[in-house]
């Protein structure tokens, strides 16, 4: 993996997360999440197949909340998504 890769993921597991942990988020946080699995669709540069199977659905979701009228329960409603999410980007280490 890059390290352009890896700075790709780390700005979207930040923001992933804290939408899962705050359950708030902005329309520009939701644009950069699109701007960020696109080009990583584009570029087939995300090895990972677990990950790689969530991306069309992160995507999905960031579309949605750019949309929709009240994001925050957009991000409520998402909250088990993005916690899957968040884990196949950047697993929980045991102990």
């Amino acid at each position: 993996m890059t390290k352009n890769v890896q700075n790709q993921l780390d700005l979207l597991y930040d923001i992933l997360s804290e939408h899962s942990e705050e359950c708030c988020g902005s329309v520009a946080e939701c644009q950069q999440i699109q701007r960020l699995v696109k080009s990583m669709i584009a570029e087939e540069s995300v090895t990972d197949s677990v990950l790689q199977k969530h991306l069309p659905a992160i995507y999905d979701y960031s579309r949605q909340g750019e949309l929709v009228q009240n994001l925050d329960d957009h991000i409520e409603s998402n909250r088990e998504n993005l916690q899957q999410w968040v884990n196949a980007i950047n697993p929980p280490t045991i102990g």
